[in-house]
């Protein structure tokens, strides 16, 4: 599984990138967890706002900060 964190490294990126870590180590899953700070890589997503979440490639969240519980029923 890969989990990419996109956002241009600003506070409420780096909160996700945190709650994101803490979520997959909690779950005891196997991932791959990537911060995505280019914009251009973060526009090929179609994201608008940041900070989203994108697993395997598909966001499932953007413009808001997750909180882990929101991020541990994503990946279940």
């Amino acid at each position: 599984m890969k989990i990419e964190v996109l956002g241009m490294g600003c506070q409420k990126c780096a909160t996700l990138y945190e709650n994101t870590r803490q979520a997959v180590a909690e779950l005891g899953l196997s991932a791959e967890i990537v911060k995505v700070e280019d914009i251009k890589e973060i526009m090929k997503f179609g994201v608008m706002s940041t900070p989203a979440l994108a697993v395997d490639g598909v966001v499932k969240a953007a413009g808001k900060v997750l909180t882990k519980e929101d991020i541990k029923k994503i990946l279940a």
